[in-house]
C-alpha cells in the first residue's frame, strides 16, 4: 500500500478542482486518445462506450473530479472504487496495465492545461493516481483470490459453448452457456454480469458486459440480450451470427449489484425493458433458497411483443409463494388485455409502489435504461427510501447517476 498522501499533494490536487470541472472531459478524451494508440491496451476496452455520446469520457471526468473533491474523505468514494474494481475483474485488467493509464493521464493533463500544468501539479497528480491505483489493485487481488479459490472459479478468459438459443421476445434472446471443459462454474451472486470477448469475422474483437439471467447453479450461465441496432454491434453479432454449438469467451462473474443474502427483508425488483435480466436471476435464487421471502417483481415494458420471460417468472410462483408479479405496458398492443397480459398501463407510478409494495422496509433493486434509473432513483429517494436500501445496475458508464 502506498504511503499516505502528503498535505502538500492534497492541497495541490484540491486546487485543481476548478480546472478539472472546466476541462475534465477534454483531459479524459485526450487520455483515451493516447491510450488507444497502443493496440494491446486499446483491446482492453469496451469501445461501445467511446462512441459519439462520449459516455466513458464523461464518466471518467466525473470520477476524477470526485476524487479531487474527496481526496481528504476517500470513504465517500468506496462505492465507486468497488464498482471500478469489479469492472477491472471483468475486463481482466492487471497490475501491469496501470502504468499505461498513469502516463496517458499525466500527458493529457499537460496537453490540455498546457503551461498551467506545472511540474508541481503533475507530480502531485502522479502521486494521487498511484495512491488510488494501489487501493484498486489491492481490492482486485482480494476479489480474484476469492474467485479462483471458490468451486468453479477461474482467472482470465474461459470458453463456453452455446447449448441453447431462446427467443424470449421480439427484442430479447437468451443464450445458455456450458463450459467447454465440462468442469463446474462459479456460483455467481444473483445480479452479477459476465464480460465477453466477442470475435466477429473480419472485425476487431468486442468486449461486452451482459447480466446473468439464470440463478446460480454451478453448471451453466444464461444471458438474455436485447438486440440493439445502434452502436458497435455486440448484440447484433450474438443475435445474428452466434448459433448453438458456437464457443464464446468470458471472464468470471463480476459486479457490485447483487441480491444480499445477509437479511430477509422484503425485496422489490423494479425493472424496465431488458433490465429484467438480473432480476430473473434474483427471482430464481429466491425461489430455490428462500421461497418464503416476500418478493415484489415489478416490470415495465412496451407491450406483450417486447415482454420477455413472463411465463418463466410466473411459473416460479409455484415454488415461491411470497412472489408477487406485476407488469405495466406503456404501449399495449390491440391484442393485449388489461388484467390478463398485464397489470397496468403507462409507466409504473411511484404512488402505486407506495400503496402496493412495502417501500418503508424493503430492499429495492432497480435496473433499466438511463432515463428509467434517473426517474425511479430520484422518486424513491423523494418518497423517503434511504439510499442504503436502493440498489441499482446501469448498463454502461454511470456518469450522470454518480453525479446525482
Amino acid at each position: 500500500m502506498s504511503k499516505p498522501l502528503s498535505p502538500q499533494t492534497i492541497a495541490i490536487v484540491k486546487a485543481t478542482v476548478p480546472a478539472l470541472a472546466e476541462h475534465g472531459t477534454a483531459i479524459t478524451a485526450a487520455m483515451y486518445g493516447r491510450l488507444f494508440q497502443d493496440e494491446q491496451i486499446s483491446k482492453l476496452f469496451n469501445h461501445s462506450n467511446q462512441g459519439e455520446s462520449g459516455a466513458q469520457v464523461h464518466a471518467l471526468a466525473a470520477a476524477i473530479l470526485a476524487y479531487a473533491r474527496n481526496i481528504e474523505n476517500l470513504a465517500a468514494l468506496a462505492p465507486a472504487v468497488e464498482r471500478i474494481a469489479q469492472k477491472h475483474i471483468g475486463y481482466h485488467i492487471l497490475p501491469e496495465h496501470y502504468p499505461f493509464v498513469a502516463n496517458a493521464l499525466l500527458a493529457a493533463i499537460k496537453d490540455v492545461l498546457e503551461d498551467a500544468a506545472t511540474d508541481e501539479i503533475l507530480t502531485a497528480w502522479g502521486e494521487a493516481y498511484w495512491f488510488l491505483a494501489d487501493i484498486l489493485k489491492a481490492r482486485e487481488v482480494v476479489i480474484r483470490e476469492s474467485i479462483v479459490t471458490s468451486e468453479g472459479g477461474w482467472d482470465g478468459w474461459r470458453e463456453f459453448r452455446v447449448t441453447q438459443k431462446i427467443r424470449e421476445s421480439s427484442l430479447i434472446t437468451s443464450f445458455v452457456l456450458h463450459p467447454t471443459d465440462g468442469l463446474p462454474v462459479l456460483r455467481h451472486k444473483p445480479g452479477q454480469y459476465l464480460t465477453f470477448r466477442l470475435k466477429p469475422a473480419g472485425r476487431p474483437d468486442l468486449k461486452r458486459n451482459y447480466s446473468i439471467s439464470s440463478g446460480p447453479n454451478g453448471e451453466f450461465y444464461r444471458i438474455s440480450v436485447k438486440r440493439e441496432d445502434a452502436g458497435h454491434g455486440g448484440s447484433r453479432f450474438l443475435h445474428d451470427d452466434v448459433q448453438i454449438g458456437d464457443v464464446l469467451e468470458t471472464t468470471p462473474p463480476a459486479g457490485d449489484f447483487f441480491l444480499s443474502d445477509e437479511d430477509q427483508r422484503p425485496v422489490i425488483l423494479l425493472s424496465g425493458g431488458v433490465g429484467l435480466t438480473p432480476m430473473v436471476s434474483m427471482v430464481e435464487a429466491i425461489a430455490k433458497e428462500h421461497s418464503l421471502r416476500e418478493v415484489h417483481y415489478v416490470h415495465g415494458t412496451l407491450s406483450s411483443e417486447t415482454h420477455a420471460m413472463d411465463t418463466h417468472v410466473r411459473a416460479l410462483k409455484e415454488s415461491c409463494p411470497g412472489l408477487h408479479v406485476t407488469t405495466f405496458y406503456s404501449h399495449p398492443m390491440p391484442q393485449d388485455v388489461l388484467g390478463d397480459t398485464h397489470s397496468g398501463e403507462g409507466y409504473v407510478p411511484i404512488e402505486w409502489l407506495t400503496r402496493h409494495t412495502p417501500l418503508e422496509e424493503a430492499d429495492i433493486y432497480v435496473c433499466g435504461p438511463k432515463g428509467f434509473l434517473r426517474t425511479y432513483i430520484t422518486d424513491l429517494s423523494m418518497a423517503g427510501v434511504p439510499s442504503s436500501r436502493i440498489h441499482y445496475e446501469f448498463f454502461g458508464p454511470a456518469d450522470e447517476l454518480m453525479a446525482a
